[in-house]
């Protein structure tokens, strides 16, 4: 098995993006805006959903060629369950489906599958189809794509209290073992690094519950396009501006010039645009 690689102007951008600085080792997605682009279109929500799935497939595929070690999805939160009754059920039998017909290309382009979340809350079909998955998978060296199924960062937070405090109690933890290394071993993402990149669509400007504990030191991109518009494309455009942030951790620039022994960013704006403009030479 192999990853199916990039050809053509598509390998020249993904040429580019390597060239022009770092490449995120975990990018994190909100998928925003499925119901809003099936409404101006005249179509049921589901619709939105369905061509949602083809956007996931892209990215998936666009992130495994370019080398990105973790992609978490933000597919269903906890709070999507107050959704009408029949979106709901509808959602869960699209994400069944998917998961059966994508399982197998997944596998063969190597991506190893996790999902995070209150899994047992979810249709024991799909719990199936997710162990059956991930089981497949494990062996794979490729991306890993992290699914956030009934997630939510508060979620994620009161389930590691709870566990904190049950081993205070039972002797294999002391309050003063605990800082922040140790809390992030009680969460749910605790075997991926926390995202350099998350990514939301539609153009909201919230982060809606998701990885509020990871997403501590995390750059985001806010794109416009609604999630069945994104693409790989867009994707691209998200990472170039990554590349021109300068991500201090609460240090000066001058810090991390001596750090990393390289110039401080001129301009945030300045890789995008040359970026773009050899793209457009394609």
């Amino acid at each position: 098995m192999a990853l199916e690689q990039a050809t053509g102007a598509d390998k020249k951008q993904q040429d580019m993006l390597r060239a022009s600085g770092e490449i995120p080792k975990h990018i994190a997605i909100i998928m925003d805006g499925n119901g809003r682009w099936a409404k101006r279109r005249g179509l049921p929500r589901i619709a939105g959903h369905h061509e949602g799935v083809n956007s996931v497939r892209d990215i998936v595929e666009a992130c495994g060629q370019l080398g990105v070690k973790y992609l978490t999805l933000y597919a269903f939160s906890t709070e999507n369950w107050r959704r009408p009754v029949d979106e709901v059920s509808m959602l869960m039998r699209l994400l069944l489906k998917a998961l059966r017909d994508e399982r197998d290309r997944l596998h063969e382009n190597e991506v190893q599958l996790k999902a995070i979340g209150d899994i047992s809350s979810l249709p024991n079909d799909i719990q199936d189809e997710l162990l059956d998955a991930s089981e497949l998978m494990k062996h794979n060296t490729g991306l890993t794509l992290i699914l956030a199924l009934s997630y939510s960062g508060r979620w994620d937070l009161t389930r590691a209290m709870k566990r904190i405090a049950e081993d205070v109690r039972n002797g294999t933890l002391t309050k003063d073992q605990i800082n922040e290394e140790v809390i992030s071993q009680y969460l749910s993402t605790k075997d991926f690094s926390d995202p350099d990149l998350m990514i939301r669509t539609s153009g909201e400007n919230r982060i809606s519950n998701f990885l509020l504990w990871q997403l501590a030191y995390s750059e985001i991109a806010i794109s416009h396009v609604h999630w069945p518009d994104f693409r790989r494309k867009q994707l691209y455009e998200s990472i170039a501006e990554f590349q021109q942030r300068e991500r201090r951790f609460g240090m000066t620039s001058e810090q991390i010039q001596d750090t990393q022994g390289v110039p401080v960013s001129s301009g945030p704006l300045s890789g995008v645009e040359r970026f773009f403009k050899s793209v457009a030479k394609l």
